[in-house]
């Protein structure tokens, strides 16, 4: 008996870019919330915070990675993962992408599914744009896709990022190739 074929995927990558610190006021939602770097962090946590956060989003690019590979990636000097916790508990994480200064990456940003929805996103990603700024780019840019949180596209944009490219991909979907 043959597998059946796998499906294809189409998404739509737009591009945004910030190119100027946001004037804002903001300060954390009344819950008990932090924003910690994690220096170094292990494998196993990074893959915990990928996964989680992912899944729904049909993350699965890191997921192809050895330990090694990945761990080079995000042990990387110039590499910042940021990680909110609600009361302890690790509620998302915000991957900076220094390596190509004057330029920033917003590599991976998200919440844990348990915590979309509590007035968490905004806070946690004017956090990580702070975090950036202080390293004073002169270009902090991000893309995201169809296939994210409906609101990711509109959060982005009201934080202050503006659309500069747009693309159509289709991919093979990793629930068929047995990645998630």
């Amino acid at each position: 008996m043959s597998m059946p074929s796998p499906r294809l995927l189409e998404t739509t990558l737009t591009y945004l870019e910030m190119r100027a610190r946001p004037q804002r006021e903001s300060g954390p939602p009344a819950q008990h919330v932090s924003v910690l770097q994690a220096v170094r962090p292990t494998v196993s946590f990074y893959r915990y915070l990928y996964n989680t956060v992912g899944q729904e989003w049909l993350w699965y690019q890191r997921r192809q990675l050895s330990d090694e590979q990945l761990r080079a990636i995000i042990q990387h000097p110039e590499v910042e993962i940021h990680v909110l916790y609600v009361e302890g508990v690790p509620a998302g994480y915000g991957e900076l992408n220094l390596q190509h200064m004057p330029e920033i990456e917003l590599a991976y940003f998200g919440l844990i599914p348990e915590f979309i929805g509590k007035g968490l996103g905004t806070f946690f990603l004017n956090a990580v744009i702070d975090k950036a700024w202080a390293h004073h780019p002169q270009r902090l840019w991000l893309h995201t896709c169809t296939l994210d949180h409906p609101q990711a596209l509109a959060v982005y944009q009201r934080a202050g990022f503006v659309p500069y490219k747009q693309e159509a991909r289709i991919f093979t979907d990793p629930r068929d190739l047995g990645v998630m």
